[in-house]
């Protein structure tokens, strides 16, 4: 009899994924008890790499997975993704679990690190059963989805357009399930996240001694993603020389390792995500015309949040269920979490600047504050954000200006307290009496007045925590700090 499956959070089996200075394999891992990972070849998991000692750690299957140092002569450490942040963080097994037979806890995504190998955690067949939570009810998504299944099939590249939070990512993992693609990796890459020289080093990998502490030779993600699809989110932001090694790779489809001679083939896909105006970027000069020719093979702009309200019920509740059962698993109070009607009607009023992200972080804490009553209008606190008097449309971030010369050092303005902020509007800039035509212009200028005047009550709310502002604006810290940047206001001061 077969040897059942351990399976993942989101319902897939696990597999691990092996990658060593000279060899590249995949290995499933056993439904139950634990497997022991080494060099030596009588190991459960062989991983064959000098730096990795005989028996060097061991991994239990739960639940929940977890990994043990077994004293090894290098160490383990693990690269844990926090799934609700976005953000990473780095755990060295043998220090955060001195005693023997503690363990650190893994989640599908982590990444594992064994002296110099690494070894990827990945779910095997739960991208497959995503597709259970897209929700798609408005006309213009089903015909964005509809356009999306029928190009999946082919090898084309897909340049998705949209704001942040609308999304892009949802549709990205839908694009990669209906390709040929579907058995193979889905490789999910930010190209804000990461500094250039260290982007370089991991897209591409490096050959040993590269630069200094290159000490072995190391495969970079595009040849992990063999076979399968690459999702290059906020492909706006790649820094102008990655632009160019890029755009090599996807025209040859090799890569070429940093301080490497010969070209590595790779057979992948490309999907790239952008919230900005890649047309005017190219005007300017901050992005390569020829990359965005290549990557805009099919383009596919998703509508935000605010002009698809028809879908803003459903993903209220999906999300309430999900966190419910989060928050309280095993209770049979979780499978069904109600929204009342009259917090139904303020979540259908609010503009969401930040999309479906700004939605399932207010759900999430209205799940937390009801604590199992149904959830009402008190629950949301969206009243600082959610007059329905003001008008309902958020301004996409707007184009970046050009870059000063590299000697050149702007004054730092000065720190400024959330008080100070709110005085820093200006008079003139409010939105045009109701019933006037503003005007092109004055209709933008009201828009960028209304935009600029929430980003300051948050902060102040939020006692200039920018952090805090964020999240209650439903957007990242790094977009709002952009946003203060464009709009000139003084960077705030934690009260």
């Amino acid at each position: 009899m077969a040897e059942p499956e351990i399976l993942s959070r989101d319902g897939g089996s696990l597999e691990l994924l092996i990658i060593t200075q000279s060899s590249m394999s995949t290995r499933q891992l056993p439904g139950s008890g634990s497997v022991v990972l080494g060099r030596d070849e009588d190991a459960g998991i062989c991983v064959p790499d000098a730096s990795v000692s005989r028996r060097h750690a061991v991994l239990h299957l739960g639940p929940p997975l977890r990994i043990e140092d077994l004293g090894s002569s290098n160490g383990s450490r693990v690269r844990a993704r926090h799934c609700s942040a976005a953000t990473e963080r780095l755990i060295d097994v043998g220090k955060s679990t001195p005693a023997r037979g503690a363990a650190v806890e893994l989640s599908p995504g982590d990444v594992i690190y064994l002296g110099a190998a690494r070894v990827v955690l990945r779910q095997k067949g739960g991208e497959r059963d995503a597709g259970k939570d897209v929700i798609v009810k408005d006309d213009a998504m089903r015909a964005v989805y509809e356009l999306a299944q029928r190009v999946a099939n082919g090898p084309i590249n897909i340049l998705l357009l949209g704001e942040t939070g609308a999304g892009k990512e949802v549709l990205a993992e839908s694009i990669h399930r209906a390709s040929p693609r579907a058995s193979r990796p889905l490789l999910r890459l930010s190209c804000v996240a990461l500094s250039e020289s260290l982007l370089e080093s991991e897209l591409f990998g490096h050959e040993r001694g590269a630069f200094t502490g290159a000490v072995r030779a190391k495969p970079g993600l595009l040849e992990t993603a063999e076979g399968g699809t690459v999702f290059l989110d906020e492909i706006g932001e790649l820094p102008p020389s990655i632009q160019a090694k890029l755009l090599r790779v996807i025209e040859e489809r090799k890569v070429m390792r940093v301080g490497g001679l010969t070209p590595i083939k790779i057979d992948v896909r490309f999907v790239s995500a952008t919230h900005r105006d890649l047309e005017a970027e190219v005007s300017r000069g901050a992005f390569r015309q020829d990359l965005y020719f290549r990557l805009n093979g099919v383009t596919l702009s998703i509508p935000p949040l605010r002009e698809r309200p028809g879908e803003v019920a459903a993903l209220a509740q999906l999300f309430a269920e999900r966190t419910a059962k989060e928050l309280f698993p095993g209770e049979a109070s979780a499978a069904s979490v109600p929204i009342s009607p009259a917090a139904l009607a303020a979540l259908q009023r609010h503009s969401w600047p930040g999309n479906i992200r700004e939605l399932r972080n207010v759900i999430e804490r209205a799940v937390i504050l009801a604590n199992g009553a149904p959830i009402g209008p008190e629950h949301l606190l969206l009243s600082s954000l959610a007059d329905p008097t003001r008008p309902s449309h958020a301004m996409p971030l707007p184009a970046r200006p050009p870059q000063a010369p590299s000697n050149a050092r702007a004054p730092a303005p000065a720190p400024a307290s959330a008080s100070t902020i709110a005085r820093s509007v200006p008079d003139g800039a409010k939105s045009a009496p109701d019933g006037v035509d503003p005007g092109p212009t004055r209709l933008r200028d009201a828009m960028e007045a209304h935009e600029r005047e929430r980003i300051v009550q948050a902060l102040e709310q939020c006692m200039g925590n920018q952090t805090r502002a964020a999240a209650l604006l439903g957007i990242s810290r790094r977009t709002l700090v952009e946003r203060i940047r464009v709009y000139g206001l003084p960077r705030p001061r934690k009260a």
